[in-house]
C-alpha cells in the first residue's frame, strides 16, 4: 500500500507547538494548497489542509516559519477518531509530515538568508532517522558547510556566464 503526499502551500497561522506528557513536541498548523483550475467567476480557490509534525522537527518548524511562509511538506495521511465531551464520535483527518522544505528566504529576504532546502531529521515510528532532502542539498555535504556560501565547487555551472543550449531531445516531457 501507498501512502505518500506532498504539498505546496502557505501556512495560514503560525504553529501551534505543545508538548505530551512525556516530553514529545507535537506542531499543528494548517497549509493553505492552491487548486490547479479556476471556479466559475475566474477565482482560484484553495483546500486548507490540517497536518501535524512531531519531535525536534515540530520544533524546528515552529521556530523558522510563521503565518503566510511558503512550504513544501511530504508526509502520509492519517485519519484518528475519538470521542468528544458530547460523548459524539470525532474523524480527523490530517497529514502527518515527516519531511518539510521552506521555500522563501527566512525574514522576507532581508541579509540573503536563504533557508531553502533546510533540513529536518525526524524519528519514524520504527526508530529510523529521516532526514528531509526535499527539494534542497544536505547540510552534510562539505562544500555547502563553508562560512560565506561562495564555494562553488560543487556547482559545474556556477560563475561560467555561459548559456546552456538544450534541444527538445534534452527535455523528460
Amino acid at each position: 500500500m501507498i501512502n505518500t503526499v506532498v504539498l505546496t502551500g502557505r501556512l495560514t497561522r503560525d504553529v501551534d507547538l505543545r508538548y505530551t506528557q512525556s516530553g514529545a513536541a507535537v506542531g499543528s498548523f494548517t497549509l493553505a494548497v492552491d487548486r490547479r483550475f479556476t471556479n466559475q467567476n475566474g477565482d482560484r480557490e484553495a483546500d486548507f489542509v490540517n497536518c501535524v509534525i512531531w519531535r525536534k522537527s515540530a520544533e524546528n518548524l515552529a521556530n523558522f516559519v510563521h503565518k503566510g511562509s511558503l512550504l513544501g511538506v511530504e508526509g502520509r495521511i492519517q485519519t484518528r477518531n475519538y470521542e468528544n465531551k458530547q460523548g459524539q464520535r470525532v474523524y480527523v483527518t490530517e497529514v502527518v509530515v515527516e519531511n518539510f522544505t521552506l521555500l522563501e528566504p527566512r525574514n522576507g529576504g532581508q541579509q540573503g538568508n536563504n533557508n531553502m532546502g533546510h533540513q529536518a531529521s525526524q524519528q519514524n515510528p520504527f526508530g529510523t532517522p529521516q532526514s528531509n532532502n526535499f527539494g534542497g542539498q544536505s547540510d552534510s555535504n562539505p562544500a555547502n558547510n563553508n562560512q560565506n556560501g561562495n564555494d562553488n565547487s560543487a556547482d559545474p555551472f556556477a560563475g561560467s556566464g555561459d548559456q546552456i543550449d538544450i534541444s527538445d531531445d534534452d527535455l523528460p516531457f
